[in-house]
């Protein structure tokens, strides 16, 4: 019964995948805890923490 959905599921997810962009062409900007913007470059693998806090 789990391969009667799980087929279709799959197939849709590579279909989706395969439909997308092959890259960004602008930066990812967010904003820190400053509100100072940081600028993240698409151009090359980046690898950043979120950490975050409710008080």
């Amino acid at each position: 019964m789990k391969y009667k959905f799980l087929i279709p599921f799959l197939i849709s997810i590579l279909f989706l995948a395969a439909c997308g962009q092959t890259g960004l062409e602008k930066p990812i900007t967010l904003v820190d805890q400053n509100n100072e913007e940081v600028e993240f470059p698409t151009g090359e693998p980046v690898v950043f923490f979120f950490i975050t806090s409710y008080t």
